[in-house]
């Protein structure tokens, strides 16, 4: 009797174990080797060579760079320091500020609550935030003292929702330009942490637009005013409905706005480089701000992300949950600019995205229909639809050497598909 009782209880605790094993399977993609996937090894060694060399240089401090092809990763690989300052190393793990990376998961929680019958893209914002009803454009005109001053002028419609998915919307960001609409954004401290996005989304809507609704793309807080919209519709804050809706649905653990104390030490921090450039000032991570920045303001890991990617790339769908259906999908991630300018030739902008309209006149190699975004501190994604490729760059460097590294990191992954 008692070794039955033991043979039983043997049973249930390697059942128990057999489940936990299934479990933490599932909760990230499966493996595969750069071979068995289409990519060239040696090609893929090249990044990782050249990613050590900008490490040693110290204009890179540490990167987690990830490649996953048919569902499963092909290639990761975690180099360099999560905190150079504090001799801290890299790891899978590391949390980074995705900051405009932000943008495409917030362009998914409005569309989900469109699936819903909340919304339409062709709503005029004022529907949820009234102030937006009277904005107009800002046009600079030179008086006869040589004094630049702006004329208030009606645009031709009000700002849709589809606009500020896309970026029509007339707004921008106060550090692009010295025109006199960018330093009204910075003298209204436009994106100050201190500010609710209720205030945020005030402060925005009494300032000039730079064009009329539609009529010209242009990159700015657009993202954040949709991070307004969500909390108006959902009656919760930004955060609440993105962990609610997006991040615990997809077992996105490490995705947040700021970061508890326990997570802290995770942060990938940046750090001077050599050459004596000063460092790029980052928002402290342990901050709770009223300030949930739609448009900059995430913490992310490396495979926190890649489901986010996976499941724009299955269709809407992760790991038996759906968030979007297939067409919605299929419409958030075509060209919804066309002949509107503002956009490098080749590159178009979808709902959330940019989108790769031509195979030529971009300067960077690409499939048509691929899409993806960056973010400020150096991140980057993108996702292939035609190649079922999707490809992640965590980093947090200076400003100065952002553009130069993604897109050098971008060219090198491309040139690893060889079937």
């Amino acid at each position: 009797m008692i070794q039955i009782r033991q043979v039983f209880i043997l049973i249930i605790i390697a059942g128990f174990f057999i489940a936990n094993f299934r479990l933490a399977c599932a909760d990230s993609l499966e493996s595969t080797t750069p071979e068995q996937a289409g990519l060239s090894v040696t090609q893929l060694n090249r990044v990782e060579a050249i990613t050590r060399d900008h490490i040693d240089s110290g204009v890179l401090p540490g990167a987690v760079m990830l490649v996953a092809r048919d569902g499963k990763v092909a290639w990761i690989r975690v180099l360099g320091f999560q905190d150079r300052q504090r001799n801290r190393p890299m790891k899978s793990d590391s949390l980074f500020r995705i900051y405009s990376m932000t943008k495409p998961i917030v362009s998914v929680g409005i569309m989900m609550l469109v699936e819903e019958g909340k919304l339409q893209i062709t709503d005029p914002v004022s529907r949820f935030i009234p102030e937006f009803k009277d904005t107009k454009i800002g046009v600079e005109k030179v008086g006869s003292n040589g004094e630049s001053s702006l004329d208030l002028v009606h645009p031709r419609r009000q700002i849709t929702i589809q606009d500020l998915l896309r970026h029509t919307s007339g707004l921008t960001y106060g550090g692009l330009g010295e025109s006199l609409v960018h330093r009204a954004y910075r003298e209204a401290k436009i994106g100050e942490r201190g500010a609710s996005n209720d205030e945020f989304a005030r402060r925005v809507a009494a300032l000039p637009l730079r064009s009329s609704p539609g009529t010209q793309w242009e990159y700015g807080v657009s993202t954040d005013v949709l991070g307004r919209v969500i909390e108006v519709i959902s009656g919760k804050t930004l955060g609440e409905f993105l962990e609610e809706r997006i991040f615990k649905p997809l077992g996105m653990k490490d995705t947040a706005f700021y970061l508890p104390l326990e997570k802290v030490s995770r942060a990938a921090q940046p750090s001077p480089p050599k050459d004596g450039r000063p460092m790029t000032q980052r928002f402290s991570v342990e901050i709770k701000a009223p300030f949930e920045s739609g448009g900059g303001g995430l913490i992310s890991s490396a495979h926190d992300y890649l489901r986010f990617a996976q499941m724009l790339l299955n269709g809407g769908s992760y790991g038996g949950v759906r968030l979007l259906g297939k067409q919605t999908v299929e419409l958030m991630t075509s060209d919804h600019v066309g002949a509107i300018p503002g956009r490098p030739s080749g590159l178009g902008f979808g709902l959330g995205f940019e989108v790769r309209t031509n195979s030529g006149f971009a300067a960077l190699p690409g499939s048509v229909g691929e899409y993806g975004w960056a973010g400020n501190a150096g991140t980057l994604f993108w996702i292939d639809p035609k190649h079922r490729l999707i490809a992640l760059y965590m980093v947090q460097v200076n400003d100065d050497d952002r553009i130069f590294l993604r897109n050098q990191f971008r060219t090198m992954v491309q040139a690893a598909l060889i079937n």
